[in-house]
């Protein structure tokens, strides 16, 4: 099962390296919808602090949803998806293995800029810390989510639409744990409660969705 995990980690960052452009594209979104608040909502700091975390939380929510749809759509386009399904070791595997790599590809990108998006808002270096800790445990769900959203809409035509309604209400605890964090950093108060919130979160998603998503795919693929 290890082997078979690694061969489609590596195979999917192949990929997505030489789909750089397309790869590029939720941190290119998340970046730009985020420096757009600043200029909308007006250059006042502490306005800017109060909704830094929601704003932050929100566009990386969206900008997940941006590329999870393509998580199994050219795999199954081809074929491939199917062969994967039809190796000896359990789909689980297959299914966990992609969502990794979607947060490698997705998920990593947006942590590694949260400091300077933290910047942009003011935030303190305790909040800055705090978001960068909460994207860290809150992206992965996100992308287990989007996993299994991805399979249960594959191959139907509005599948864009219905992964929005999926996995959108799923998402909302990570949402609220993981913006709530930071606003408790930048009131003084700790932060502990949204952490193991946010890890017993990833615990149960990292151990339910893959088991869902491989169900869904058989689904989908027969």
């Amino acid at each position: 099962m290890r082997d078979l995990f690694l061969a489609v980690l590596q195979r999917d960052l192949r990929l997505a390296a030489r789909r750089r452009v397309e790869a590029l594209l939720p941190l290119v979104f998340f970046m730009v919808a985020i420096s757009l608040f600043p200029l909308g909502v007006g250059p006042e700091m502490q306005t800017l602090r109060q909704i830094a975390p929601g704003v932050v939380w929100v566009c990386a929510l969206l900008a997940t949803m941006l590329s999870v749809n393509q998580l199994y759509a050219a795999d199954f386009a081809d074929g491939s998806l199917e062969q994967l399904l039809l190796a000896p070791q359990p789909a689980v595997v297959v299914a966990l293995a992609k969502s990794v790599a979607h947060w490698l590809v997705n998920g990593g990108p947006l942590i590694v800029a949260a400091p300077l998006v933290g910047l942009l808002f003011d935030l303190s270096v305790p909040a800055l810390g705090s978001l960068v800790i909460t994207l860290a445990l809150g992206t992965p769900v996100l992308s287990l989510l989007g996993g299994l959203g991805a399979a249960l809409t594959l191959g139907l035509r509005s599948g864009g639409m219905l992964l929005f309604l999926i996995v959108l209400p799923l998402a909302v605890p990570v949402l609220i744990f993981g913006a709530g964090a930071v606003a408790v950093v930048e009131a003084g108060q700790s932060p502990t409660g949204h952490y193991s919130l946010l890890g017993a979160l990833l615990i149960a998603t990292a151990l339910g969705a893959p088991l869902a998503t491989a169900a869904a795919l058989r689904i989908s693929t027969e």
